[in-house]
């Protein structure tokens, strides 16, 4: 028996001292993850583990000498208790008979060869650490657990269970329609954003916990440290690495040092290329005008895309960025009690902003309450943020203008949050100044206000939008020739030919090489 003061009853060793039948593993379950990935699922898919890649308690694994790309995800692993076939989503965790920490350690050099089934990839030989203490299902709320992850001491992923796109309930409903769960059965629920590589010598820990249970059980750290192993491929497909790996394997493009990357998670079903927010794209989006993007989204039957009723903390702010998303509820004064104080949802949100994110705040046009203040602000500016939009309050409104961060808001309002909210889900699919939100969006903002784009359609809206912006130059300064509107403005067949000779003069001009333009 483990120590009663952590609120484990037992060790995963008493309980799977024996293998279980079969490890399943989810693919994406955390929105936070999702955004990464840069698409959420409409439903669950599964992959297996054999059960000889079972490490329990923790303890070595190896990392071919000839691999690069071994990565961690920190995830909650549940273990059910009875044999079950088609049961509801509302019976299904009533089956589990504990939680734990688990580690579903993978090598993304192997994927190429078995991609969809995993085998290699992520079956090797201790490639599921689990443990080191279980936490009895019974009086534990699904949806208040928290996974976090340290490598080498440095806290890389942290989320609750508070907004997963399946619950664990319909997770086995879902696998229980077609195989039947058995008991010491162990189902892997995903892992949360912050994923990434990890090298020989370096230590993997993962801790799940209920904190906001009675004596706030834990498994306590489950530490897996990583050591170099025999090189592999000698009778089969050797490691290969390329930077779509790469990016996947470290999380993103930019963690990688590179510029793209592809959607993954083991999920032969997703072919597609996440879209990347590059620097050009961004600068391209910086150089039109959100009214431009505005008219070519609308042409494109996307009329109700912008985020309205906002302003910019200082005017001629531009925001170019991604979308991550926070929801705010109404006050309630014993959810507020409950979800309100310590580090809740909305210290999270901000906690989890990478370099280029929008943190975008659902709280419903409230203007009468902060939803921002200084410090919270100052954070997201430092974690290199792109900017926060909100359709609520902000407070220490001058103190937020000072910081180098775009904020648009409904207005100023010197109340603290739970006045009028109580901070609940993170990177979930929003309603935002009467605009749909999703993670993984791209936001556009300026004096003219905030627009939202469908990340796959960015390249071809901004394209025709540096386009239509030309022509308007072209006609402002044929109108401020003196030139009537009549034929002009739209651009009229009559004028095509004039314009087609302003754009050939100002492409020759363009291609000039700096010698040649140069006077002598």
């Amino acid at each position: 028996m483990d120590d009663p003061d952590d609120g484990a009853s037992t060790s995963v060793t008493d309980l799977l001292g024996a293998r279980p039948g079969k490890v399943v593993a989810v693919h994406l379950a955390y929105p936070s993850r999702a955004a990464q990935r840069g698409r959420t699922p409409e439903h669950p898919s599964y992959f297996l583990k054999p059960t000889s890649s079972l490490a329990l308690t923790g303890g070595e694994v190896a990392r071919p000498a000839n691999a690069e790309l071994l990565a961690f995800e920190g995830e909650i692993a549940l273990v059910m208790g009875r044999s079950v076939r088609r049961v509801s989503p509302e019976d299904g965790w009533a089956a589990v008979a504990a939680v734990t920490a688990a580690n579903d350690l993978g090598l993304y050099d192997l994927r190429a060869a078995d991609k969809g089934s995993n085998v290699r990839s992520k079956g090797g030989d201790g490639f599921t650490p689990i443990g080191p203490a279980l936490l009895p299902a019974q009086g534990l709320d699904p949806a208040a657990l928290r996974v976090r992850t340290w490598l080498d001491g440095a806290l890389v992923q942290d989320d609750t269970t508070a907004g997963l796109l399946f619950s664990f309930g319909q997770v086995i409903a879902d696998l229980s329609e077609m195989l039947t769960l058995e008991a010491g059965d162990v189902i892997l629920t995903g892992t949360p954003a912050g994923s990434s590589v990890a090298v020989p010598g370096q230590v993997v820990e993962v801790e799940v916990d209920a904190p906001d249970a009675p004596g706030s059980p834990t498994s306590r750290r489950l530490v897996t440290r990583v050591v170099e192993g025999p090189a592999v491929g000698a009778h089969g497909a050797g490691p290969a690495a390329d930077d779509v790996q790469r990016a996947e394997a470290w999380g993103s493009a930019e963690a990688a040092g590179l510029t793209s990357g592809s959607d993954g998670d083991g999920d032969a079903a997703s072919t597609e290329e996440p879209f990347v927010l590059t620097d050009e794209r961004r600068a391209a989006l910086l150089a039109v005008g959100v009214a431009t993007l505005s008219s070519q989204l609308r042409s494109r039957g996307l009329d109700d895309v912008s985020i309205d009723g906002l302003r910019p903390t200082r005017p001629g702010q531009r925001l170019v960025g991604v979308a991550r998303t926070l929801r705010y509820v109404p006050f309630r004064k014993d959810l507020f009690a409950a979800h309100g104080g310590g580090y809740n949802a909305q210290k999270r949100a901000i906690d989890s902003l990478r370099p280029g994110d929008v943190l975008v705040m659902e709280a419903r046009g409230e203007r009468g309450t902060g939803t921002l203040g200084d410090i919270l602000a100052l954070r997201a500016a430092v974690l290199g943020a792109a900017g926060v939009v909100t359709d609520g309050g902000v407070r220490d409104v001058a103190a937020v203008s000072d910081i180098d961060l775009p904020v648009f808001h409904a207005g100023p309002h010197p109340a603290v949050l739970g006045r009028r909210h109580v901070p609940w889900d993170v990177d979930v699919t929003i309603a935002c100044g009467g605009a749909t939100v999703q993670p993984g969006d791209v936001v556009v903002g300026d004096d003219d206000g905030v627009i939202v784009i469908p990340p796959h359609l960015v390249d071809e809206v901004v394209a025709a939008a540096t386009e239509q912006e030309r022509v308007e130059t072209f006609i402002a300064e044929q109108v401020a020739a003196g030139e009537a509107v009549d034929g002009l403005y739209p651009l009229g067949q009559a004028w095509r030919g004039r314009y087609d000779a302003w754009c050939a003069e100002r492409d020759d001009d363009t291609q000039q090489s700096p010698q040649e333009g140069r006077p002598s």
